[in-house]
């Protein structure tokens, strides 16, 4: 796994957001994840279904956040999963050997090794600057990628990028960029999807 990993803006919902997430499919993403936790179980399910639908049409992956069960009743591709969501072995025992599981890890290797022996496909350090996403989480070291190189699965950083700051993260080890803003709230979703695409 190596490119730009979307993540959807818990912002939208409804065909404003299959509409963005088709753009981002569009212009390159590897992966998208489904974030939302403002929003109720009915809610959550139709988007989930709908953007399952979309990531088949266009080839990405499709990952939920937190959520193993909605994960498992869409057919999703695998799931994202922090400190406080569950053990990763767990979310491999219920969506199967084929299934991305991914865990945060913030700024530390040590998380990233455990994660490594549960199984994780990837993980994820962040955030790497101050995101408007999450404006209370610590800021992670660039220098984590270069620590867990051995490990042999994808890493991730997460938390404030933008286009600018990408090439330094892809330059210190990152495989996938996870991207919120700096994406959805592009004009033309589709085109800074290829932006980033193509620093890969």
């Amino acid at each position: 796994m190596r490119g730009l990993y979307a993540v959807t803006p818990e912002t939208l919902t409804g065909p404003a957001l299959y509409r963005a997430a088709e753009a981002a499919c569009a212009g390159g993403a590897v992966l998208l994840q489904y974030r939302n936790k403002s929003c109720d179980i009915a809610c959550r399910l139709a988007d989930a279904r709908a953007l399952r639908a979309i990531t088949t049409v266009c080839g990405t992956r499709f990952i939920v956040n937190d959520d193993v069960e909605l994960a498992h009743e869409v057919g999703a591709d695998g799931v994202h999963v922090g400190r406080d969501d569950g053990d990763p072995a767990a979310a491999r025992r219920r969506l199967g050997p084929a299934a991305v599981i991914g865990v945060s890890c913030y700024n530390d290797a040590g998380l990233a090794r455990e994660a490594r022996r549960a199984g994780a496909d990837y993980v994820a350090f962040g955030a790497m600057f101050a995101s408007t996403t999450k404006p209370a989480a610590p800021v992670a070291d660039p220098a984590r990628f270069a620590e867990v190189a051995d490990l042999g699965i994808a890493r991730c950083a997460i938390g404030g990028i933008t286009l600018a700051r990408a090439p330094a993260l892809i330059e210190a080890g990152a495989d996938l960029l996870a991207v919120v803003s700096d994406l959805f709230d592009a004009t033309d979703i589709s085109a800074r999807a290829r932006a980033y695409a193509q620093l890969f």
